[in-house]
């Protein structure tokens, strides 16, 4: 598994030059993140299916990225999104995510901090909460928590500004600080996960592997 950033960098530059045993890490490093991506917008049902899609585009189309371990995590997510809306046009579905707003208004939150919502993302009871948010909130929680993009590479990925996506992200953990206090299937598990990366100014780790401390609001 690979420890950090640098690790990951390198081991897309092995795997760009025939290196199997170094795309098989690179794999191992994005893949849980990616494919919980995927679970948001298309269901449980078809996402391992749409990953594997993904993945072969990535495979076939690896030579053509050029850029760091951020950098990879966004063109990742952006062909994985592409597959995945490709999957629900052609099955005439519209995306997983994005629920009734009006259900997640009024509620009183047990914490209103964004730590115990990012620590208890890794969940797949988390992940189905996160399907109830607005499909703009969902999708940018997702990707700079769960997958672990900065707001610019999370922009590009969603095809918006970097500013529209921290808001989204930020509006969206509050929503789901609120549904994670009522619901007590994941009450329990707050204390028991990693906790995730800290912004670039601090160390810097992969999105899959060891993670240096949570983000709050207001680095989103």
């Amino acid at each position: 598994m690979l420890g950090d950033d640098a690790e990951l960098t390198a081991a897309v530059l092995a795997a760009q030059g025939g290196d199997e045993t170094a795309f098989r890490a690179v794999y191992r490093a994005v893949h849980p993140r990616l494919l919980g991506y995927v679970r948001t917008l298309v269901g449980e049902l078809d996402a391992e299916d749409v990953a594997s899609e993904a993945w072969l585009q990535i495979a076939r189309d690896l030579q053509r990225f050029s850029g760091d371990a951020d950098r990879f995590r966004g063109w990742a997510a952006r062909i994985a999104r592409n597959r995945a809306l490709d999957h629900l046009r052609m099955r005439g579905r519209r995306p997983a995510i994005g629920g009734d707003e009006s259900e997640l208004t009024g509620r009183p939150a047990a914490s209103d901090t964004a730590g115990e919502a990012i620590e208890a993302l890794a969940t797949g009871r988390t992940l189905s909460l996160i399907a109830k948010l607005p499909q703009d909130q969902a999708e940018a929680v997702v990707l700079r928590v769960v997958v672990g993009l900065d707001a610019k590479t999370a922009a590009e990925t969603l095809g918006k500004r970097p500013g529209a996506v921290r808001t989204a992200a930020h509006r969206g953990l509050k929503r789901l600080a609120e549904l994670i206090g009522d619901d007590p299937e994941t009450a329990g598990v707050l204390d028991a996960l990693p906790l995730q990366r800290r912004p670039p100014s601090g160390a810097v780790t992969s999105a899959g592997v060891t993670h240096a401390c949570p983000r709050t609001q207001k680095d989103m």
